[in-house]
């Protein structure tokens, strides 16, 4: 019995590892996509509107099957939505309109070491020293990869909406998490993405006012590194992988390992972004990004393999380099 659950351990979290992997290319690859709009003539809370609502829509009909749901965890939905959609969207591209790219993605990508405080003093579960090594060098690598050193400058509310952004990213690996331990019970992730989505886009209907967007620019060709390419089959890759295929594979990641552990490896977002706009933008990485991918890479790995499965009683690092078991006072509180 005890070899058996254990395996099946195993298989979930070496499943759910590759999920967050998924998620993060898919995310990563919004980038490469959304630029070639951006450059044609589209506002980029456009952009971000079309990719949200255009989500939404296809989520609409599961959306429709789990309206259950929206009896049962209306502060969950809601959460979801203004948070993890519209609020990590919002926040980054309003800090981006004031501070450097590399600066206000560094920031963002401080939520997993956010992550990992709400899960240490909040939810009062064990943090590994290794799992906190993994976010340390993940940061670091994570400066390397976006430059960060290049054309800093300090503005305040930039740095206040980057922050922003992290906070967000957070409600979106802790919310992710809600009910993952609570067998059938347990709230579908399916249905909270869909209603996300439709939360999401109906406040990004506000800020981004749609109404004034040049729509004639999906109807024409973007130019992606000096080749043309079909705006809409750009927008159809925002929308189907790098929203959709996204938040599924990276709310079901959350599920299966952790919200720290998928929080660490989401940094690979990054990375893919940047090779992504390498291969398909002609951006060229410069040695230090290279050198810097590889230490998130390391640091992902580290904490994937070091961080205790979520709801199981994981050791915590004592002050010998031994281990300490979780109190049964622990199990209660949660």
């Amino acid at each position: 019995m005890h070899t058996s659950e254990s395996g099946r351990s195993r298989g979930g979290k070496g499943a759910g590892l590759g999920l967050a992997l998924l998620s993060a290319f898919a995310f990563g690859g919004s980038g490469v996509a959304a630029k070639p709009l951006i450059e044609a003539g589209l506002d980029p809370l456009h952009v971000v509107w079309l990719r949200v609502t255009g989500a939404a829509l296809v989520m609409l009909p599961l959306a429709v099957r789990h309206r259950a749901l929206v009896r049962r965890r209306p502060g969950l939905l809601l959460g979801f939505g203004l948070l993890a959609v519209a609020g990590v969207q919002a926040c980054y591209f309003g800090a981006l309109s004031r501070i450097p790219v590399g600066v206000a993605l560094l920031v963002e990508y401080l939520a997993p070491a956010l992550v990992l405080g709400w899960v240490r003093f909040v939810q009062r579960r064990p943090v590994t020293r290794a799992a906190v090594l993994g976010v340390v060098l993940a940061a670091g690598g994570l400066a390397c990869v976006v430059e960060v050193w290049s054309g800093l400058r300090f503005d305040a509310l930039g740095l206040v909406l980057a922050l922003g952004a992290a906070c967000c990213q957070v409600g979106y690996f802790v919310l992710s998490d809600q009910g993952g331990d609570a067998g059938e019970a347990a709230p579908d992730p399916i249905g909270v993405i869909a209603y996300g989505l439709l939360v999401g886009a109906a406040v990004l209907t506000a800020t981004a006012r749609p109404w004034t967007m040049d729509w004639s620019v999906l109807t024409g060709d973007a130019r992606m590194n000096g080749t043309p390419v079909a705006a809409g089959l750009l927008l159809a890759w925002i929308v189907l992988v790098a929203t959709v295929l996204a938040y599924v594979t990276g709310v079901l990641s959350v599920r299966r390992l952790s919200p720290q552990v998928a929080g660490v490896v989401a940094c690979l977002e990054a990375v893919v972004a940047t090779v992504l706009a390498w291969v398909l933008l002609g951006e060229h990485l410069s040695a230090p990004q290279i050198a810097g991918g590889a230490v998130v890479l390391a640091g992902a790995f580290i904490a994937q393999s070091s961080a205790p499965v979520k709801g199981a009683d994981g050791p915590v690092a004592s002050g010998d380099g031994g281990a300490e078991r979780e109190s049964p006072a622990r199990e209660s509180s949660t």
